[in-house]
């Protein structure tokens, strides 16, 4: 079979697919609203993933999979799309999955994002996490947060990313995008250099290790507007994992650092519409506050939750509370609500007391 990857781009764009998968065994697949759907086509070969592999990965890529079986970056196809891709081996083939980049960065209404968001995004210091499992749209929510200092704001701004996905142009602002691998070594390497480089806002792509996570805090503490992302679900769990990062020795240091600096959690999940007609954010808001900066400083952040459901009208939500908004809206169905859900029971029993039959 002869393979084409710029044919899968463009079946891609025309699907409306968000993720193009390709493995051995299966012909090329394509996520759609949700669920992946494969094209009538023969299975690929081991000869045709390495094929399609070699048509787009560059030469380091090429290596890094030698090196340790997986490797990430982006892709431009003409100026239509561009694509962030991960080639990995498995059972000792290559397989990869492309993920579209929309080509058109998002307002706060288009994602359902609240308004009093904005206000976040002018604060001069702290740090702000974004958080979601892969796949949740972390990285169009930062783009559109980015997006509005840039067109709001005058200062600096740099991202750090791995791999680079939306451009964002000159503005207001003066945007600097560096890419691991390419313009950085790693994380840690590039918020060591950001803080010589007059930055106000600060972008870190993921804070996957403790010497990331405690780099970024330490410049949300020097003045500076910070954000970062872990793929974590719920504000709670986020700050546990920030600070389950160090040693136990350490621990009660970055808790009073986060207490002082977290100005935000936003965390989100991308559920199927109702009918298969696209996907919707969910969303998680978690603003500091005095309680919660206690909370946290205390090592309660079990009673965060409930922090976050008594102060909705300083526009804090739970993530089941706003599934719940979007199911009895009939955005999204029953099942899929109870899918995303953190504690279905609570939304089983908030259905029922509402008179709903919950199916």
């Amino acid at each position: 079979m002869s393979v084409d990857m710029n044919k899968l781009l463009e079946v891609c764009l025309q699907q409306n697919a968000s993720d193009i998968h390709i493995s051995v065994g299966r012909p090329p697949s394509f996520r759609i609203s949700g669920a992946v759907k494969s094209l009538n086509t023969p299975p690929l070969t081991p000869e045709d993933t390495t094929a399609l592999m070699k048509q787009i990965t560059p030469e380091r890529g090429q290596q890094e999979i030698a090196e340790v079986g997986s490797t990430d970056f982006a892709i431009g196809y003409f100026d239509k799309a561009r694509f962030r891709v991960n080639v990995f081996k498995q059972k000792g083939r290559l397989s990869m999955v492309l993920r579209l980049i929309p080509s058109r960065i998002m307002t706060f209404e288009e994602l359902g994002l609240p308004p009093h968001i904005k206000d976040i995004c002018m604060r001069p210091r702290g740090l702000v996490l974004v958080t979601g499992p892969t796949g949740s749209g972390k990285s169009t929510t930062l783009a559109t947060m980015i997006d509005f200092i840039n067109s709001e704001e005058e200062g600096h701004i740099i991202t750090m990313e791995d791999p680079i996905e939306f451009f964002h142009n000159h503005k207001k602002c003066v945007v600097s995008q560096r890419e691991i691998h390419n313009d950085l070594p790693d994380f840690v390497e590039g918020l060591r250099r950001a803080l010589r480089e007059d930055p106000d806002v600060i972008l870190v792509g993921e804070m996957r290790d403790p010497e990331t996570t405690a780099a970024a805090i330490t410049a949300a503490e020097t003045g500076h507007l910070v954000f970062g992302t872990l793929h974590t679900t719920g504000a709670a769990r986020t700050v546990d994992r920030v600070i389950d990062q160090f040693p136990t020795n350490q621990q009660e240091m970055v808790r009073t650092q986060l207490a002082g600096n977290l100005v935000a959690v936003i965390s989100q999940a991308l559920v199927p519409k109702k009918g298969g007609k696209g996907r919707i954010a969910a969303y998680e808001i978690m603003l500091m506050n005095n309680a919660i900066s206690n909370l946290i400083r205390e090592n309660k952040s079990f009673r965060i939750d409930s922090t976050i459901q008594t102060s909705a009208k300083d526009g804090m939500i739970l993530l089941d509370d706003y599934l719940l908004k979007l199911y009895q809206a009939d955005i999204i169905d029953f099942a899929n609500m109870m899918t995303y859900a953190k504690d279905a029971n609570y939304l089983q029993r908030r259905v029922q007391e509402s008179g709903g039959t919950g199916t």
